[in-house]
């Protein structure tokens, strides 16, 4: 039975799912799979690699930096996030991606992205570790109007989250049978029309398909929120999700506000441990 990790993304508020990874790999937790959506992806490589604590840490240091993430960076590079300096720069320079563990490391895993020719989801499993592989995590972040188009291997790809926000359905079709499903919204959240669609539509203008998803997103993502319910009643998912709305926004400058969500992930870590360990059936200490 093949054990998988789903890691919806939310920005900054992936630093809560960082503090629930970081308890898993210090227990020594290894699920067979990890699918992760945005900064599910880009905080869910660092499991991967079994690097505990990077995602904090980088974030952290380089939250008020320029190069990193700054409307500086947006006017120059038409990148919010600067693609460059922390897709490329930091994990080579400032906070040393572990390429090796990445790769010796069996657990499979997938960054989903958008196509936005499409407008269809596309998933990307992620083996060898190389700057290409760098670039397909980014793709994944790449929030619309907050980044270019990404263009990777003859694909145009944008953030996976517009067209699969929460992809429990997509791992269960390729054999994952138990799931944990981290989500970075509460109880209840309902996800609503995107206010910012005139912008969409005047930035997303070569791509119709890409501004019919983004239209369609608040109904594809309640839709995939009533589908984890149904296999965490059916038992066939163990979902964490923040007991409150998380006291942060998609971006923060802030190293106080990141350590805050980042802790009540590491609470809500140790909180369903237990539950996580019986649910996967073993773990590895």
């Amino acid at each position: 039975m093949k054990k998988g990790l789903v890691l919806e993304g939310g920005a900054m508020r992936g630093l809560f799912t960082a503090g629930i990874l970081d308890v898993m790999m210090e227990a020594g937790i290894e699920p067979d799979g990890l699918i992760g959506v945005s900064a599910g992806a880009a905080f869910g490589c660092n499991y991967k690699s079994r690097q505990p604590g990077r995602a904090l840490r980088y974030n952290k240091r380089f939250a008020k930096d320029k190069r990193y993430c700054s409307w500086w960076s947006w006017w120059k590079s038409g990148d919010l996030y600067n693609a460059d300096f922390g897709y490329h720069v930091i994990p080579t320079q400032y906070d040393i991606f572990d390429d090796k563990a990445f790769e010796e490391n069996q657990m499979e895993f997938i960054a989903v992205c958008t196509n936005v020719e499409t407008g269809e989801p596309f998933y990307k499993k992620l083996v060898e570790c190389n700057p290409l592989t760098y670039d397909w995590i980014r793709a994944s972040a790449s929030m619309p109007l907050a980044s270019k188009v990404v263009e990777l291997e003859g694909m145009k790809v944008l953030d996976g989250g517009v067209a699969d926000s929460i992809p429990l359905e997509y791992f269960e079709s390729i054999g994952y049978e138990r799931n944990v499903v981290i989500l970075t919204q509460p109880e209840g959240y309902v996800k609503a029309h995107n206010p910012l669609m005139p912008l969409m539509r005047i930035a997303l203008r070569k791509y119709p398909r890409m501004i019919e998803a983004m239209d369609k997103r608040h109904l594809m993502y309640n839709k995939e929120l009533e589908y984890v319910r149904e296999a965490e009643k059916a038992g066939r998912a163990l979902v964490i999700r923040p007991e409150n709305k998380l006291p942060i926004g998609h971006i923060s400058h802030d190293p106080e506000e990141m350590q805050r969500v980042y802790d009540i992930g590491r609470e809500a870590g140790e909180k369903y441990l237990d539950s996580i360990i019986a649910f996967y059936g073993n773990h590895n200490s």
